[in-house]
């Protein structure tokens, strides 16, 4: 259960990056936890039965997602190669926020892992969602507040370089695998 929610992905990527910057952190937390707790609960409530009805939903989701994951791998390869060091960048509240519901709420890679998979495992096993939501909560909060112990070495330009060149791989391969796949 933890390698679905712990896995690099948009949400994770850009939860680390406003942890690094120190910038509206305590609420992209919670705009994440909170979002993936709304998730698990649909995909336990029963998500996977309307996906055995209409089974053709994995396919869709996973090419969209592929795609999704495929843009947001060469936004991060684009910055991967346009090193910048750690500056504190916008400094309003909305725009982190709302970037946090869009990579959240857009992001078929997180429905594929909050309703598909994980319904399918926990389907009505509601002590099971607990777990799974606990888990989110902790990973998102560990992320987020722990990823400033890094911003020393996130000071330096390249460190920006790799950690965006990593993202890139990641997503990149991420999205080919899920349309590939299908």
């Amino acid at each position: 259960m933890m390698t679905l929610i712990v896995a690099i992905g948009a949400q994770n990527a850009f939860v680390l990056r406003q942890g690094l910057r120190r910038h509206a952190v305590a609420r992209v937390v919670a705009v994440c936890a909170l979002s993936d707790a709304v998730l698990v609960a649909v995909g336990v409530a029963g998500f996977g039965a309307i996906v055995r009805r209409w089974p053709q939903a994995i396919t869709v989701a996973a090419i969209v997602g592929g795609l999704f994951l495929l843009g947001y791998g060469f936004l991060a390869a684009r910055r991967a190669f346009r090193p910048s060091s750690l500056n504190a960048g916008d400094t309003t509240t909305g725009r982190p926020v709302l970037t946090a519901l869009a990579l959240t709420w857009l992001n078929p890679h997180v429905y594929l892992d909050t309703l598909l998979l994980l319904g399918s495992i926990a389907a009505g096993r509601w002590l099971f969602g607990v777990g799974a939501v606990t888990a989110s909560v902790t990973w998102f909060v560990a992320l987020g507040f722990g990823a400033r112990l890094l911003s020393p070495l996130f000071a330096k330009p390249r460190a920006w370089r790799v950690l965006d060149g990593v993202i890139a791989a990641v997503m990149i391969s991420l999205g080919v695998g899920l349309i590939a796949g299908w």
